[in-house]
């Protein structure tokens, strides 16, 4: 089903509908502001091995990240931050970056990675952020099967026939980016950028 959401006013109905459709363990293709994702509630399993089969992974190399709606909702996620991790974090979201960190007890086990981490973003996007609010926890997100064609990647109605049949709602908040987010180590003493994409990393150092 393709679901048209305003980007900028979202309507309160339609986020609900989307809400309804992910605690009932839907998954759905949703705007951010760099790429369209694919996710679902962290907290169903059956959801997440959804997500896993139609991008063609394994659960437990998979490597997903989850989208929050703000800073504080990091904190429940992710295990104590220092204070330049923290400022770093403020610098940069909501904003079009990926921070790895390392895991809660609060993250399913079927997401944490070997390593114990977890991808977390909050995206400068009205849609994804009140979707997030109003389920009370973070999205499960990853992005779109790629293949050649990459038109489907930014067109939500390319999206809805490509995948429609596969999810249970696509998005329409407009036309998406080709650019992925910036992803940034922050599990060792000094973060490392390890995947350029749209956030300038090199103006949050000064």
């Amino acid at each position: 089903m393709l679901l048209e959401i305003h980007p900028d006013n979202p309507q309160p109905r339609l986020i609900n509908e989307v809400v309804q459709v992910l605690r009932n363990g839907g998954v759905i293709i949703y705007p951010t502001d760099t790429i369209y994702g694919i996710g679902c509630d962290i907290y169903n399993p059956k959801a997440v091995e959804r997500v896993c089969r139609i991008k063609g992974v394994d659960p437990k190399k998979a490597q997903f990240s989850f989208v929050c709606s703000d800073l504080s909702h990091i904190s429940d996620y992710t295990k104590s931050i220092d204070t330049p991790t923290f400022r770093l974090l403020k610098a940069a979201l909501p904003g079009p970056f990926t921070f790895i960190l390392k895991a809660s007890k609060q993250v399913p086990k079927l997401l944490k990675t070997k390593k114990d981490t977890v991808g977390i973003r909050v995206p400068q996007h009205n849609i994804c952020n009140m979707i997030v609010a109003e389920l009370g926890n973070p999205i499960m997100s990853t992005s779109l099967p790629t293949d050649d064609d990459v038109e489907y990647y930014t067109d939500p109605y390319l999206m809805e026939e490509k995948f429609g049949n596969m999810v249970d709602i696509v998005i329409d908040g407009g036309h998406g980016n080709l650019a992925a987010s910036t992803v940034i180590d922050c599990t060792t003493n000094e973060p490392e950028m390890i995947r350029e994409g749209a956030g300038d990393w090199e103006s949050l150092l000064y």
